[in-house]
């Protein structure tokens, strides 16, 4: 692993969040892409069988690639894909940045990527977030993470953009604890570019490269598995969303 990026971790932004309505997208978008209803859809596209092999991965090698295009409501991958199009397109998205608190930077040098932060606002958003709290469940049972919520943004990779070498939190700190990428990338090549690289916990050599296709998705524990984002070389859709120990902050 890259001594001099050992210690990055993602941190929320303030901004921008979606509008806190879903009426907003909705004018960008002219119409709706049809998702399936929340609750019981999610729940029996989930069953204990592949939550057992979830934890297994992590409890493991610390890591597990997925497919979860048999895991989400039909036409929701696609609906995620379109909204963040429309962010995109629209410059709703903000640069990302690297640090804590006061800490905080928007070192191009170390990562390149644009985000928006999911509220659930959206249709498919609330459909994503269901599947994330069967998710959190999932793994409380039969790990005992004592996740208690998430966070999640989409990002957005132009052609040159790029994320280097890092972890997901500060280790010791419990507060990311869990995380999850999924991505909405159709007809994804490996001329493409964009992968995700995986790292032993040791950072000593890569175990792992995913490619960003629509559908794959990755889980992994925040604190001990290095990654990096390889440099795309088309326009890159994707959705990070972290499971933390922690309460929500209260306001000031």
């Amino acid at each position: 692993m890259d001594a001099e990026n050992a210690g990055a971790v993602v941190v929320p932004l303030p901004e921008p969040r979606l509008e806190p309505a879903a009426g907003l997208l909705d004018r960008l978008a002219g119409d709706e892409l049809a998702v399936a209803s929340v609750g019981d859809a999610v729940a029996d596209l989930i069953d204990d069988a592949w939550l057992d092999e979830l934890a297994d991965g992590l409890a493991g090698p610390a890591w597990v690639e997925m497919d979860l295009s048999a895991r989400l409501p039909v036409g929701l991958i696609d609906a995620l894909r379109h909204e963040v199009e429309i962010l995109h397109k629209t410059e709703a998205m903000k640069r990302a940045g690297v640090g804590r608190g006061a800490d905080l930077v928007k070192d191009r040098s170390i990562r390149r990527d644009k985000i928006a932060w999911l509220a659930g606002f959206s249709a498919p958003q609330a459909e994503l977030f269901g599947f994330f709290d069967r998710l959190r469940e999932g793994l409380n049972q039969r790990l005992f993470l004592g996740l208690k919520r998430y966070e999640a943004h989409y990002a957005t990779y132009q052609p040159g953009d790029f994320y280097k070498n890092h972890l997901d939190s500060f280790r010791g700190r419990a507060s990311r604890v869990v995380s999850l990428v999924l991505y909405l990338n159709e007809d994804w090549g490996l001329e493409d570019g964009g992968e995700l690289r995986v790292y032993s916990p040791e950072g000593t050599s890569a175990v792992g490269l995913v490619r960003p296709q629509a559908g794959r998705a990755v889980l992994f524990l925040s604190e001990e598995v290095p990654h990096e984002v390889l440099q795309a070389r088309r326009t890159r859709y994707s959705v990070a969303c972290w499971f933390r120990q922690d309460e929500v902050p209260l306001p000031l």
